[in-house]
């Protein structure tokens, strides 16, 4: 009878049947995250490649890969994931005009949400909310009072809205020259803060001017200096095109101008918009290629499994899909989710940081800030 050994998971070098095997390139630390996708992309079948570009992706156990959601937030503090240290709400940050304390604010975030993620995963948890990969911050500009959102923004200045932006992004993913602490995401992308009830048809036509200086700004900031590694397209269609499938978005400034490398994830449901709120394709396999043609990398929904039909209907190649996969795993290569721990520093990050109370004092500090008197000088007001 065989004797069978038991395959560890990730880094570990040997093979089934307990004989010794060749390391995959993608089990690798040495080599470059691009290396690594690329080789882990190359290994899998189409309809597991489709399953990995939904924010819920599942383990591929012949591969090593465990289950991973890609949905969290931490617009104020790491939610829906226990207890967590609570700041003011964006709003409230952004008057405080303290952008080294928004740095700080977010470095103690991403440190809570370490310490979360390396507990979870003590514990065998790939549940949503415990992951690396951060749905924050929101830099819409806040112009309209009928979008019940307002509080999530830094307001309807976009100076200011890029100068908190690419402070709570450096404070969120960190210095580390190998390793991001967590991933952050500039979200929606772009002209988003309509009223809640038009959002998932809303066709917005600003003028080139108030799209360059007011609702694009804040994004160049936070790509170009910030160097969020994650977008997330919006629900409203621009000039006729969906925000998710809109190739002067998402092409020509974002990885064109900007030169962005990160990969771009939708909102909740906006694939499912191209064909039902716009009415822009007609099904699901069409939007699908459409989006990922234009460079939306991951849906927040389940509407890729429709790609299989895609490529099997010539609407998309299978070539397209991998290189959004391919971003995809980069980051989950630059967050060291296949590394040994001990090659990580922020694995080592205990659960007694979250809610500590040294980070109680600095949300009171922020509290504190956030009450803005103004004095009505001379008449200014």
């Amino acid at each position: 009878m065989a004797h069978w050994t038991r395959c560890l998971p990730l880094f570990v070098t040997l093979a089934c049947f307990g004989q010794p095997a060749e390391q995959p390139a993608y089990l690798n630390p040495d080599l470059s995250a691009e290396k690594r996708a690329a080789d882990l992309v190359s290994r899998m079948t189409l309809e597991e490649k489709v399953l990995q570009m939904q924010n819920s992706a599942p383990a591929i156990a012949r591969l090593n890969i465990p289950a991973y959601d890609w949905w969290n937030e931490a617009l104020h503090g790491v939610a829906r994931a226990g207890r967590a240290t609570v700041f003011p709400q964006a709003i409230g940050l952004a008057a405080t005009f303290d952008t080294d304390l928004m740095h700080r604010i977010a470095d103690i975030i991403s440190t809570e949400a370490r310490a979360k993620y390396n507990e979870a995963i003590r514990n065998d948890n790939h549940a949503r909310y415990y992951g690396l990969t951060f749905w924050s911050p929101n830099i819409n500009i806040f112009r309209d009072p009928r979008w019940g959102r307002g509080q999530e923004t830094y307001g309807e200045d976009p100076y200011l809205t890029g100068r908190m932006a690419v402070a709570f992004i450096k404070g969120m993913q960190g210095d580390d020259p190998h390793y991001f602490k967590v991933i952050a995401t500039a979200k929606h992308y772009a002209v988003h803060s309509g009223p809640e009830s038009t959002r998932h048809q809303a066709d917005i036509h600003p003028s080139e001017r108030d799209l360059e200086d007011t609702y694009l700004p804040a994004f160049h900031a936070a790509i170009t200096e910030g160097k969020a590694d994650s977008v997330m397209c919006a629900y409203n269609s621009v000039d006729g095109v969906p925000a998710c499938a809109n190739t002067d978005l998402l092409q020509k400034y974002l990885r064109g101008e900007w030169k962005f490398q990160g990969y771009v994830v939708s909102d909740c449901g906006a694939i499912s918009d191209i064909f039902r709120g716009h009415q822009y394709k007609p099904n699901a396999a069409e939007a699908s290629a459409v989006a990922v043609k234009a460079g939306t990398d991951l849906t927040c929904g389940n509407e890729y499994r429709a790609l299989v039909e895609a490529v099997k209907s010539g609407l998309i190649a299978e070539a397209e899909i991998n290189r959004s996969l391919e971003r995809l795993f980069v980051a989950r290569f630059k967050l060291g989710m296949f590394d040994p721990p001990e090659r990580v520093p922020f694995s080592k990050i205990p659960y007694s940081e979250t809610d500590s109370e040294a980070h109680r004092k600095v949300a009171l500090e922020a509290a504190r800030k956030a009450i803005v008197l103004l004095k009505n000088d001379r008449g200014v007001l």
